[in-house]
């Protein structure tokens, strides 16, 4: 351990002990160990294969080679607000501060710098790991008049102890235990914590379950209201749903740096750091668990409920749900690590996932998907695909930006999108009069031309959508928008209304 920026070990008579601020979970909300390696898997994806040798360097070690190969940008950290703005008014009465971490000793010099409050810096330097014990004895040395100490964990319990007047920030209830059992009297907390059930809904972006109501689509166009297929079609909406929530956690774990950067993703849970990557990825593994449990399920719904004979009627029929729901993981995965990145690309991949959900509730349900859906949902969904980027790209104008971070796409390109994008809504719209004027229709509908009511309230929205993306007042997620919108739930019940005056 080093002390590059040059403490004094001698206080002047009478002065307050100095103040040692700890980092990780402390004054920055994450862990910065776990931000760097996040940060180095999506930029390296095959340095796991490395951090083996690594780790037989000692925790030090590891933690040097993790960092010096990952650049965390130090400014975009989610610090703890009421900590920081307590040690910028100490400093401002001249106290002397000490950032003390086990963190390696390049990244914690880095925060420093960047903060300007601290003396000087006590860390980790790739042989020695200052956490705990070690971390006590370099007080002890360093500051033979004595400490205090801010603390978040059990690790720092005995520092704690040993403190002048000890203090806390987002303590582990593990360490304010442990503290009332020691008699140990927290003189400040600073809390900066958001509540935990509120955390995880959040993260697992549950109003995104919105888009997988897509999976009902098949068996009401067909109306097929029977209890089974509403059922398998419900059973496979679960399904998808914690898949997808999965599927969001580590797209956002991977995001990290790009979501920080964010005026509006910073405040997501892993980025703001009030979700630990660790818990995420418990949650990932549990919903991916429970996402397996149903689709493997689904098919025997057909076993236990009646209907017409032929669908799914013995266990041993080929789950193709369950298939379905593998293309769009291992889809969605693709493009949370490479496809997000290659331009359009990344478009067309998040407009098939919303046909791949309309083809897993026709895997489900039994009911098959017509051409005239198939193609209505390529130009409508790639339509909403087109206006998210560019929403994004409206909002790095209007921030005095030219180029969206890691996605490819330039400011100059928004022209171009929008007339993608209004071409795609529009070829929907003529897909939807091509079906309405076929005699398809006329199988399912008694009077097919009040269908064509549907026609005007369909343009209406898309060209409201556009309109308010080139104004700049559309929210990024059109999903958002369309199930937070009043005007899109009128439109919608209006549909509504005239299908059912079609029947």
């Amino acid at each position: 351990m080093t002390d590059s920026l040059g403490l004094h070990t001698a206080a002047a008579a009478g002065a307050e002990p100095p103040l040692c601020v700890d980092l990780d979970g402390t004054l920055v909300k994450s862990d910065t160990l776990l931000d760097a390696a996040l940060l180095l898997l999506r930029q390296q994806p095959l340095s796991p294969l490395h951090w083996p040798g690594w780790l037989r360097k000692g925790k030090a070690g590891f933690k040097q080679e993790i960092t010096s190969r990952a650049n965390v940008e130090v400014e975009y950290l989610p610090y703890n607000q009421p900590l920081l703005q307590y040690l910028r008014e100490e400093h401002a009465r001249g106290r002397r501060i000490v950032l003390a971490t086990a963190a390696d000793q390049a990244f914690a010099e880095r925060v420093a710098a960047h903060l300007g409050l601290f003396e000087g810096v006590l860390a980790s330097d790739g042989r020695h790991n200052l956490a705990g014990g070690n971390k006590l004895r370099a007080f002890q040395q360093r500051f033979p008049e004595g400490f205090t100490y801010i603390g978040n964990a059990m690790p720092d319990r005995t520092l704690l102890q040993a403190s002048h007047t000890p203090m806390v920030a987002n303590p582990h209830r593990r360490l304010r235990l442990a503290l009332r059992r020691d008699g140990t009297t927290v003189h400040r907390e600073f809390l900066h914590t958001v509540p935990r059930v509120r955390t995880l809904l959040k993260a697992i972006r549950l109003h995104q379950w919105a888009k997988n109501v897509l999976v009902f689509v098949p068996a009401l166009l067909a109306h097929d209201v029977s209890p089974r297929s509403l059922l398998v079609s419900l059973l496979s909406f679960l399904s998808l749903s914690f898949c997808a929530s999965a599927t969001y956690l580590i797209n956002d774990l991977l995001d990290l740096e790009a979501d920080r950067r964010h005026p509006r993703k910073r405040n997501r849970p892993f980025a703001a750091g009030d979700l630990s990557p660790l818990a995420g990825v418990g949650v990932v593994a549990g919903f991916f668990t429970v996402s397996l449990l149903l689709a493997v399920f689904v098919p025997r719904m057909f076993a236990f409920l009646p209907g017409p004979a032929g669908m799914y009627s013995r266990l041993e029929e080929p789950n193709y749900f369950l298939a379905w729901l593998a293309i769009y993981t291992v889809t969605t995965l693709l493009y949370s690590f490479v496809l997000k990145r290659v331009t359009l690309v990344d478009v067309l991949v998040l407009s098939g996932l919303y046909t791949v959900r309309i083809l897993a509730g026709s895997a489900a349900s039994g009911v098959a998907v017509s051409a005239w859906l198939g193609a209505f949902s390529v130009f409508f969904f790639l339509s909403l695909a087109y206006v998210k980027r560019f929403a994004e790209l409206n909002l790095l104008v209007q921030r005095g930006k030219t180029e969206a971070s890691g996605r490819g796409y330039l400011t100059g390109d928004m022209e171009q999108l929008r007339s993608f994008g209004t071409a795609s809504g529009f070829a929907s719209v003529i897909v939807l009069t091509m079906y309405v004027s076929n005699l398809d229709a006329a199988h399912l509908y008694r009077h097919t031309s009040r269908l064509w009511l549907l026609i005007p309230v369909l343009l209406l929205w898309i060209s409201r959508v556009w309109l308010l993306a080139s104004r700049g007042q559309l929210h990024e997620d059109p999903v958002v928008y369309a199930i937070t919108d009043r005007r899109s739930w009128l439109l919608g019940g209006i549909s509504a209304a005239i299908v059912w005056a079609a029947l």
